[in-house]
């Protein structure tokens, strides 16, 4: 994985100030440097300047970037993040084209194929990336985004310049970009937040280019081209083909992303999703003489304090420890304290730019900073509850039927601690709810659903775009801050596509959450594993944290010159501040009650710091 930017204008030359402007590139890519610390490099031409931090993973040394290949002596310059888990056969389309790339490195083979096939070549590109292409013969820059978005990429434009960068900190380097909300950005923080419409830059007039689409700009102005999308359709298969099928999906959608040049690792909480995961890695490892090394994250004296409730019912480590006995793994067990987990909210902030999710974000930084010590690529359960539909939402008919995001169905516990003409400005709900209907929108319904699965294939989609994104937004955000690259097959192209359109009755078979991936993939885990009730991302139940975080924001509303107090209505901070909180009761997900709504505002305080926001309501 790496960290790319640049910027573009077809009427500049940058060669005029040459010095000036690679001394911009080299702070843009400074500033992803935590993405790449393996290798860099800036290039500089009259209309278009990029920059490049690179991980190697895949030809360690043939991978350096920026690359340029030239057709009829034209030259074309890439810069790449991601990974391509098809690149035999993208390299034996080029060879039956009579093209021969010169190194094993996947940037070059999407370079390659950029020029043999034009820009709809990445509709056959299998993996996670986001790269931009220049073309100097036509003075155009592409940016391609992958299917789902596991991959970052923003843009702007500032004065007729076109920035884009990995991560908006790489944006924020060029000179006279600022850091400015208005009220669209708000609304997506407190509204939202830490989720964001499909996008969304947050910050004014920045913008992310879509999953599956690429993005040209050139003289005559800006094009998008949706190359992938979700499609409802009918599903044909018979039960036993759809286990078939999904169980070869996922079981070779795993095998091809452990494609590296450097040892792999996996996250391991004792769940069906990441336990599957492992089992699969550790059989391919073991035929090769290896051994899989698997991770496992609690917090200190957390079986002290848990409190089993109907979002998380039991702990991991006993499931942990069947699995590492099954697999045969060489197992890390790591532990976050109070203090490091609360520490670490800043940093998180660092790592996205923004306000996140709280401290499950802040311990999986710190997590993964952990594990980079010893990995540089782990492949991780996630996005299956989301596919599959794990969650409460895909069952109880209240959040079907609630027409709103299942994950936020109630604003009151966020807007009661607003300031209350904020909040007549802002117009949060209604800002909200718009948000809502323009991605029910976008769901075809196919003519034989019932309202009841109407409302299921809108939950599933809103999995996908939304609460997926905010996930993979999370594990990339967390794993390349310390230099991993993190993997998901379960948000493969293909598989998600398939399972997207599997009828409620075979993917929920009897009742059995999830049931379509447990029967698919039976005699891979135990049974004990395999039929294990859900039990998400861990999250602390010591109450030294909570006093914590509330003893640290009582001092930001001591702090007369905190950006975040006029936001807020004190009074009713402090009584917030005063009362027990209800785990049981989550402002976001599953796992953000109380402790997590003061973490968000730390974060928040933070965020308005660090940026220097400027707040244009």
């Amino acid at each position: 994985m790496c960290g790319i930017s640049g910027f573009f204008n077809a009427s500049m030359d940058f060669n005029v100030k040459r010095s000036y402007y690679e001394e911009i590139l080299s702070q843009m890519k400074q500033s992803l440097a935590h993405r790449g610390p393996d290798d860099s490099d800036i290039f500089l031409t009259k209309n278009c300047g990029l920059a490049h931090t690179r991980l190697s993973i895949i030809d360690l040394s043939g991978g350096h970037q920026p690359m340029q290949r030239n057709l009829a002596s034209f030259p074309f310059h890439i810069v790449y993040n991601g990974e391509i888990y098809n690149t035999k056969e993208l390299r034996r389309r080029l060879e039956t084209h009579q093209v021969f790339p010169s190194t094993n490195s996947d940037t070059e083979l999407l370079l390659l194929s950029y020029l043999t096939f034009g820009a709809d070549f990445v509709k056959e590109v299998d993996g996670i990336f986001s790269f931009a292409i220049y073309d100097e013969r036509h003075t155009c820059l592409t940016l391609f985004r992958d299917p789902f978005g596991v991959k970052p990429l923003f843009y702007s434009t500032q004065n007729g310049t076109f920035l884009f960068a990995s991560e908006p900190k790489g944006i924020l380097c060029f000179p006279g970009v600022r850091a400015i909300l208005k009220k669209d950005g708000i609304n997506e923080l407190f509204g939202l937040g830490p989720a964001k419409s499909p996008g969304h830059g947050i910050f004014h007039g920045f913008h992310e280019v879509l999953p599956g689409t690429y993005l040209t700009v050139s003289a005559e102005g800006l094009h998008t081209t949706t190359y992938f999308s979700l499609t409802s359709r009918p599903h044909e298969d018979s039960y036993e083909n759809t286990l078939e099928k999904t169980r070869f999906l996922l079981t070779d959608a795993i095998k091809r992303q452990m494609i590296s040049d450097v040892p792999i690792c996996t996250f391991l909480s004792g769940g069906v999703d990441s336990s599957l995961v492992s089992a699969i890695c550790a059989t391919e490892l073991k035929k090769q003489g290896k051994t899989l090394h698997t991770y496992s994250f609690d917090f200190e004296e957390n079986h002290k304090y848990f409190q089993s409730n109907s979002f998380q019912p039991s702990e991991d480590r006993p499931y942990v420890d069947k699995m590492v006995h099954f697999l045969g793994s060489r197992h890390h067990y790591l532990f976050c304290s109070n203090e490091i987990q609360a520490d670490y909210l800043k940093k998180s902030v660092d790592a996205h730019d923004f306000p996140c999710m709280a401290d499950i974000d802040s311990s999986l930084l710190y997590f993964c900073e952990q594990v980079s010590k010893e990995h540089k690529v782990v492949l991780t359960g996630e996005c299956a509850d989301e596919v599959f539909g794990g969650y409460p939402w895909f069952h109880r008919k209240d959040f079907l039927s609630a027409h709103t995001f299942p994950w936020t169905p109630d604003l009151q516990f966020r807007t009661r601690l607003l300031n209350k003409e904020l909040l007549s400005c802002l117009s949060l709900p209604e800002y909200v709810n718009c948000a809502y209907e323009k991605a029910i929108s976008e769901v075809i319904t196919l003519p034989w659903e019932n309202e009841t699965e109407t409302n299921r294939r809108r939950i599933g989609y809103l999995n996908i775009r939304f609460f997926m994104q905010t996930l993979l937004n999370r594990m990339d955000r967390t794993s390349m801050a310390n230099g991993l690259e993190a993997r998901v097959p379960f948000a493969d192209k293909k598989l998600v596509d398939y399972v997207f359109n599997i009828p409620w009755e075979m993917k929920a078979k009897d009742g059995v959450v999830k049931n379509v991936l447990r029967q698919a993939v039976r005699g891979l885990l135990p049974d004990e594993i395999l039929f294990r009730q859900k039990s998400p991302y861990p999250k602390t139940y010591h109450p030294k944290y909570e006093q914590l975080l509330t003893g640290r924001l009582l001092t930001v509303l001591e702090d007369s010159s905190s950006p975040l107090l006029p936001l807020l209505d004190k009074t009713a901070v402090y009584a917030f501040l005063e009362n027990p909180k209800d785990y049981g009761s989550p402002w976001y997900g599953q796992l953000m009650a109380g402790p997590q709504m003061i973490a968000y505002l730390l974060q928040f305080d933070y965020f308005l710091k660090k940026y220097q926001v400027e707040l244009l309501i």
